[in-house]
């Protein structure tokens, strides 16, 4: 099995795959949490890891940045490699003053702009829904481990710098924050009839422009790949 994309096995790939934007970041998590850890994807750098965690087969593989990055990696894994499901863990940017840096935001719906959708021109709505098992799931870990989270819907946009109001959005429809990938995993894993999790750590806060450090992010981000992990056990 190969596409324009990928060039690992359908073998290779695990039925659980933990998706983060950044390869380096993909390969520091395989070395950090996975037994036997072995890259199987380098195809345009997307690199990706399966090995064992606690005796189950799990991958984890880079996504990019964007909807259309993200588009093409789950709508292969979740079509041509059998995966059933994508956790997404990566970092966005708080659009609530109350929302503080670290903490998690579980994405139930991402609302979105983007053109990705009219892909899937029945789908129609602004917001697309996450696997509501995964999102209880993931909810119930997070008090379980006691980190402080906050869930409910995010924006997805296609633009990283913008002129545009994201605050006032936020404000219209009730958004915890922006980030730019979970619309095209949520559209894929809707059609696909697949599961899907965004589930992200706060790295800046659009309202009081606070931001953390490459190395602050790098120790939060651990959380949220415990909390996936604890996740793809049971799946």
């Amino acid at each position: 099995m190969a596409t324009p994309h990928m060039n690992a096995k359908k073998s290779d790939i695990a039925k659980v795959v933990i998706m983060a934007g950044d390869p380096v970041r993909i390969k520091n998590m395989a070395e950090k949490f996975l037994d036997n850890a072995r890259c199987v994807n380098d195809t345009r750098g997307m690199l990706a890891y399966t090995g064992t965690h606690n005796g189950k087969k799990i991958t984890f593989m880079a996504h990019g940045i964007g909807c259309p990055s993200m588009g093409i990696y789950s709508y292969e894994l979740f079509a041509f490699y059998g995966v059933e499901t994508i956790i997404r863990v990566g970092t966005i940017g708080a659009l609530k003053k109350e929302i503080g840096l670290k903490d998690i935001i579980i994405a139930d719906r991402s609302y979105t702009k983007t053109n990705f959708d009219d892909f899937y021109i029945k789908n129609g709505a602004s917001f697309v829904c996450g696997s509501s098992p995964l999102l209880d799931k993931a909810e119930n870990l997070c008090k379980e481990k006691g980190l402080k989270y906050f869930r409910g819907d995010i924006f997805c946009s296609d633009n990283f710098y913008t002129d545009f109001d994201q605050i006032k959005l936020a404000k219209e429809k009730n958004l915890l924050g922006v980030e730019m990938e979970s619309a095209s995993l949520y559209l894929n894993a809707n059609k696909f009839q697949k599961n899907a999790l965004t589930m992200c750590i706060v790295s800046d806060n659009v309202v009081t422009k606070k931001d953390l450090s490459s190395a602050e992010r790098a120790v939060a981000f651990d959380d949220i790949v415990k909390v996936a992990l604890s996740i793809a056990l049971n799946k």
